[in-house]
């Protein structure tokens, strides 16, 4: 998948990437030495998931993988595919709340 993010994926990466949202996020990142984020900002812990149709498929699986993440210490957002492709100002300002939000504080306006 780093070679080949989805169309979703890319359009989020070049509205994040390079400390954009004043964190650093890299993609395709592994953790926990079995889990593969779409994104992680290691400042905040947090991962971001963007996910697809696919996902709908794999709620379960997908709610596991996050309590796993919880309990190693990291924070999950999940970002639909539709609304990063639909509204990426309101998917990165959603990204930012929870940015400011792990960081204890308010977000800036």
């Amino acid at each position: 998948m780093r070679h080949e993010p989805t169309a979703s994926e890319a359009k989020l990466f070049e509205a994040i990437r390079s400390e954009k949202l004043g964190v650093s996020f890299r993609r395709q990142v592994p953790l926990a030495g079995r889990f593969i984020a779409d994104f992680y900002a290691a400042e905040v812990r947090l991962v971001v998931e963007v996910d697809g149709g696919y996902h709908a498929l794999r709620s379960d699986a997908d709610a596991r993988r996050d309590r796993e993440f919880a309990k190693l210490g990291y924070n999950v957002l999940r970002l639909g595919n539709e609304f990063v492709m639909r509204d990426l100002p309101a998917t990165v300002a959603r990204l930012l709340v929870t940015i400011e939000a792990l960081r204890g504080g308010p977000a800036d306006s």
